[in-house]
């Protein structure tokens, strides 16, 4: 018996020493929940990108407290009961945090599980604001808020385009679209009163057929300045074909899901014309991290970064790894006290900081216009909240 209470003391404090139950072998496990197939993985895949790569350079640099990062990533198939199913096996695998998603309805699946089991989940894209509040404090953001991207895109489409008179469509499928079209009727309402919005419409994921809402805006006398239409990346592309081919020519304005390659491939360059985007950076960027950045995705992958999600995935990654540096620790708890001090992460997308015990930061906002099909930075927009 006084042998083995021995045995089992030198070995508890091993795993103490090397980082706690779950945490030894020299390797700190992160979690990667995305999906890499199905109606998201057009934003999803290059954000699993930047966290590879983030990874690879931190590896190569000798790790984080003396260990390899290893991430585990799981493609949960755009499925909510994917995202729930992977997120209990990460947690069963010991990682001391998780990240993932582009999108809040996949968050909402996985996300609570991490908050019961008191392990930090890092959201790269998901951009609801109220998501920190709604599962509580181990959930971070990457990305600006939903509030802050429609608030900029109102702004703009106000003073920089003369726009007064809007219809909205709107995905009502999603927990982001409904929450982006909110945000930018009480913004532009407020710039512009009640009546400045002509018609409200609504779709949903998968839909093939606008003509009926098509028709609707046709109909309209005045017609509409511009369009705002709240989609997810895998209907954007065949929304604005069909309106491009009915004649109508205003401008289409939208979120960040339009931050994606589908935008322009399936309207083709000619269709895919006076459209704008908010989004989280431009690759035209002088900043030497952007740059950087750029570099070595194409060196890893072969190609430039798709989109913004990249940048994103890459931070959050980067973020994980400065909690665990300034913690000293990879306890899950350790990670979210660090996470939640962060001031200051000169991101790729943007400068990271969470103040006054808000876990979202405030960044500003990329507009993009789609021009003939080429896509070109406008401008940066940081809203009055």
């Amino acid at each position: 018996m006084r042998r083995v209470l021995v045995v089992g003391f030198v070995l508890v404090s091993m795993l103490l020493v090397f980082g706690g139950f779950g945490y030894a072998g020299g390797v700190i496990k992160i979690g990667a929940l995305y999906n890499l197939t199905g109606e998201m993985s057009s934003i999803d895949a290059p954000a699993l990108n930047g966290v590879k790569l983030a990874a690879k350079e931190v590896n190569e640099k000798g790790g984080v407290l003396g260990k390899k990062i290893r991430i585990i990533a799981i493609d949960t198939k755009t499925n909510q009961k994917e995202c729930a199913t992977a997120a209990r096996q990460l947690l069963s695998e010991g990682v001391v945090a998780g990240i993932g998603y582009g999108d809040t309805t996949y968050v909402l699946a996985a996300a609570p599980l991490f908050q019961k089991k008191h392990v930090p989940f890092i959201t790269s894209g998901a951009t609801l604001p109220e998501l920190p509040k709604m599962i509580g404090n181990y959930m971070f953001l990457v990305p600006f808020g939903d509030n802050v991207q429609a608030y900029a895109m109102a702004d703009f489409l106000y003073k920089d385009l003369h726009v007064r008179r809007v219809i909205i469509w709107t995905n009502k499928a999603t927990d982001y679209t409904l929450a982006l079209s909110k945000y930018f009727k009480e913004r532009f309402t407020k710039l512009t009163g009640k009546k400045s919005i002509l018609l409200e419409d609504f779709f949903q994921t998968g839909d093939k057929d606008y003509s009926a809402q098509i028709a609707r805006v046709k109909a309209l006398k005045p017609q509409p300045d511009a369009l705002f239409i709240s989609s997810i990346p895998d209907d954007i592309g065949i929304i604005v074909k069909q309106v491009r081919e009915a004649g109508i020519k205003q401008p289409i304005a939208g979120g960040d899901g339009y931050d994606t390659p589908l935008l322009v491939k399936v309207p083709g360059p000619k269709l895919a014309n006076d459209i704008y985007y908010t989004t989280h950076q431009a690759w035209d960027n002088p900043d030497p991290v952007v740059q950087n950045f750029i570099k070595n995705y194409k060196r890893m992958f072969g190609h430039e970064p798709e989109n913004a999600f990249a940048a994103l995935g890459y931070d959050a990654l980067m973020l994980v790894v400065r909690a665990i540096k300034r913690a000293g620790s990879d306890n899950p708890a350790a990670i979210r006290d660090a996470l939640a001090k962060e001031k200051g992460y000169h991101g790729v997308a943007g400068t990271i900081s969470y103040k006054n015990g808000s876990r979202v930061p405030q960044k500003a906002v990329a507009i993009m216009k789609v021009e003939q099909g080429k896509i070109k930075f406008v401008k940066m927009v940081m809203p009055n909240m």
